[in-house]
């Protein structure tokens, strides 16, 4: 059994076209950016409350070479592992301008799988997303 153990996985919608970069050392990544929904029914409405989460995924290695290849609206799952940064934002203006430190979430992906498109139903959790939903 592992002490320790930092370990995601995702399914959901890619919601633009995959991005490929080069490192400063001319390795290639992929970033991806992944919507995830969840909901509830409004008991008193009686309709459902969705919720979507967007995810920057990055990808490195061979499966940043599969991950470069998707669209915007596949059906993907992710395994990785979440990973985060921490870096100095200004807020505030003139005098009162202030530098404060920022906290910034990635999952760093080590398989990424492109599923079936799932079938509608019943499920609003499981409809894909939407133009009105994109960032």
């Amino acid at each position: 059994m592992a002490l320790y153990e930092n370990k995601i996985t995702l399914k959901g919608f890619i919601g633009k076209d995959a991005e490929s970069f080069a490192t400063k050392q001319q390795k290639t990544f992929v970033v991806v950016s992944l919507a995830t929904k969840s909901g509830y029914k409004d008991k008193q409405k009686e309709e459902w409350v969705n919720h979507t989460e967007w995810h920057r995924i990055v990808v490195f290695g061979k499966p940043a070479d599969y991950a470069k290849n998707l669209k915007k609206g596949d059906y993907v799952e992710i395994e990785g592992e979440l990973r985060s940064t921490e870096f100095d934002a200004e807020v505030g203006e003139g005098k009162k301008k202030t530098t404060v430190k920022r906290r910034g979430w990635e999952i760093r992906a080590s398989i990424v799988k492109k599923l079936a498109q799932p079938a509608s139903g019943g499920y609003p959790d499981a409809e894909p997303i939407t133009e009105d939903d994109a960032a």
